[in-house]
């Protein structure tokens, strides 16, 4: 974990929530306090809106982006102007409530700080978060550095089906997947997988290899069989090991894994898939 990482962790708990609109931590619903400890651990900048109100959660990167002006990370106000993340596309905004994973490519913001406005340029990420129900409760907005000149095969998005039984897993590689751009759905359970891949829209399965009843290995052998064009990947603590002995092609990657290790085998994937 980087430095800058721990110190917003303290934050949050030296944090003085009696001045925040949201209230204590402890009293927030799961998804809310999951998302804030992602979003303090890494370096891009990112803020949350939760709830039709609008309380407004950010990390120290976004901090840095948008000035000193702005209340220390994490927040937790209902914001008195709507930062430019927000006010730049109410439809965006909305279409995201509406509960779509939404990504706008060098998208021009207009970013007041103290020597002034300027404008800057961020592929933006809009993904709803759900609660148990599957209702979206808040967004979660990542502003990453545009990408120059993105390869053909990079561009290439995917239909994805995420499987993975730990739920807390589950969400980080659905959120980093959908933060390229990538439409994802994710289940718990081989059983689930199956199901949901009847509807015959998914061109990639990426599964975890240990799974609750039928294993990562047999739903992808069904699967493929079912669908022959279909794209698998696993996730293994075996790395590549697992896809030696397969009657099917399939990509692996090994836990724990870089996003640059993951970008690769999404750009080899989409490179077997019709364009």
């Amino acid at each position: 974990m980087t430095a800058q990482a721990c110190n917003s962790l303290a934050a949050l708990a030296e944090h003085d929530w009696s001045r925040a609109t949201i209230g204590h931590p402890d009293t927030w619903h799961p998804t809310l306090r999951l998302t804030l400890d992602i979003i303090l651990s890494v370096p891009l900048p990112m803020l949350v809106m939760w709830g039709r109100q609008q309380v407004m959660l950010y990390n120290d990167a976004y901090v840095d982006l948008v000035g000193p002006a702005q209340q220390p990370a994490p927040g937790g106000r209902v914001p008195v102007m709507q930062p430019s993340a927000w006010s730049w596309n109410a439809a965006a905004i909305e279409g995201a409530w509406a509960g779509r994973t939404l990504a706008f490519p060098g998208a021009t913001l207009r970013l007041w700080r103290q020597d002034g406005i300027s404008e800057q340029r961020f592929d933006l990420t809009y993904t709803p978060l759900r609660d148990a129900d599957r209702i979206v409760q808040g967004i979660l907005c990542t502003l990453a550095p545009p990408v120059a000149t993105a390869a053909p095969a990079a561009t290439r998005l995917l239909r994805m089906l995420v499987v993975e039984d730990n739920l807390d897993a589950q969400y980080l590689v659905c959120e980093m997947l959908r933060a390229f751009g990538h439409e994802v759905d994710a289940v718990a359970s081989g059983e689930a997988a199956l199901e949901r891949l009847r509807r015959g829209d998914i061109e990639v399965l990426f599964s975890d290899v240990s799974l609750p009843g039928i294993s990562g290995v047999e739903l992808a052998r069904r699967a493929v069989a079912a669908q022959p064009g279909l794209q698998v990947i696993f996730a293994s603590g075996y790395g590549t090991a697992v896809t030696q002995q397969l009657d099917f092609a399939a990509e692996a990657i090994q836990k724990p894994y870089e996003i640059e290790q993951l970008q690769a085998i999404l750009e080899r994937v989409g490179a077997h898939l019709p364009a």
